[in-house]
């Protein structure tokens, strides 16, 4: 069902912002894979995963986000996931997700963290 999913990057400065929408699977889970590579390809290696649309999300969703973490982490950056809704965060922490990311109730904490870390 890829028409219910929505996918969209933006750089500012040294952050890159993927905005998740709808439905993340087995169908839709490629592109988003994608679009993190893109990313890491061309250096960056902060990146906020905004999940504030995000209907829904399958273990193939969720096994996008544990393929580049350690590579983001051991370059020096990290994924840091904003904005779940109830019923997806459950399933993150279900899992244990939300013991190897760092999850932040919206965009504007989860950007800030990373200046956070970067003054300490």
């Amino acid at each position: 069902m890829a028409e219910n999913f929505s996918i969209e990057a933006t750089d500012e400065g040294d952050l890159t912002t993927v905005a998740l929408g709808g439905y993340l699977d087995a169908h839709t889970a490629p592109e988003f894979e994608a679009t993190l590579q893109e990313r890491i390809d061309a250096g960056r290696v902060r990146i906020v995963v905004d999940c504030g649309a995000l209907e829904y999300i399958s273990s193939a969703g969720l096994g996008v986000f544990m393929g580049f973490i350690e590579d983001l982490r051991d370059a020096g950056g990290d994924l840091k996931i904003s904005g779940l809704i109830p019923k997806v965060r459950e399933v993150f922490e279900l899992l244990g997700f939300d013991a190897l990311f760092e999850i932040y109730d919206d965009r504007a904490a989860a950007a800030g963290s990373f200046a956070s870390a970067a003054a300490g």
